[in-house]
């Protein structure tokens, strides 16, 4: 069964602040990762008790398999810990394998899928790619994964990114002009974490010279974050509405 002829989970409602951690109290759910959410909250109701979170970098996938894994107990492995001798200990377990497209061992993932349907574990894999597309020689992994139903992730969109902005500012009782936001959302990763960093970082500026976010405030910490990562960016950030 595949995401598409699988039911629809049910909807989860999360409203909550973001803070730079790890746990469900600091997930922000929005329009790319809305439908990963759901399937997460179904577990442990997978189609075949295996479900493969897929999304480019920075989409997330750290964070929400983080959060599956403390809410299912989960025993944790990177691709290259996982070997045929040691699957019986894991098997009948919540398991999440974490860059499963980079695995080495064909041979055990196939036997950790086998037994997790026969023992009734769970297995969460992350990757960048569908399973089906993973370039995998074991035709009967190859036949495993292209079964495995997927949870796509993508990152939130220029109009998604304003909103969250937007909101993270006013939990801390700020605002910024609507052109002052539209710039400053330019000119940061498209990322939740991202935009949550950025408030933190005006927040702890604003707090220090006791005034509004201006344009003055914000050109210099836009400026002192991208400085930070690419002195070449310096030049770009002197246009601050």
């Amino acid at each position: 069964m595949t995401t598409r002829d699988a039911p629809p989970p049910e909807q989860i409602p999360l409203d909550l602040p973001f803070r730079a951690a790890l746990g469900r109290d600091d997930l922000i759910v929005h329009a790319g990762n809305e439908t990963a959410v759901q399937w997460l909250g179904r577990w442990p109701d997978w189609p075949g008790r295996i479900l493969a979170l897929i999304g480019p970098a920075a989409s997330g996938k750290s964070h929400l398999s983080s959060v599956w894994a403390a809410d299912a107990g989960a025993l944790r492995l990177g691709p290259g810990a996982l070997s045929v001798a040691v699957v019986p200990d894991f098997a009948g377990h919540p398991v999440l394998i974490e860059d499963a497209d980079g695995m080495a061992d064909e041979t055990a993932l196939f036997h950790l899928i086998n037994l997790t349907r026969e023992r009734g574990g769970s297995l969460l894999l992350t990757a960048r790619s569908a399973p089906a597309r993973w370039p995998v020689t074991l035709p009967d992994l190859r036949s495993r994964l292209g079964a495995v139903p997927v949870a796509r992730l993508g990152l939130p969109d220029e109009e998604t990114l304003k909103a969250l902005m937007a909101k993270l500012l006013a939990d801390r009782q700020l605002a910024l002009e609507p052109r002052l936001l539209d710039w400053v959302v330019t000119r940061i990763d498209r990322t939740p974490a991202a935009v949550a960093a950025m408030v933190a970082a005006l927040d702890r500026e604003s707090l220090k010279v006791g005034g509004k976010l201006g344009p003055g405030l914000v050109r210099r910490v836009v400026a002192a974050r991208s400085t930070a990562e690419n002195p070449d960016d310096a030049a770009d950030h002197a246009a601050a509405p």
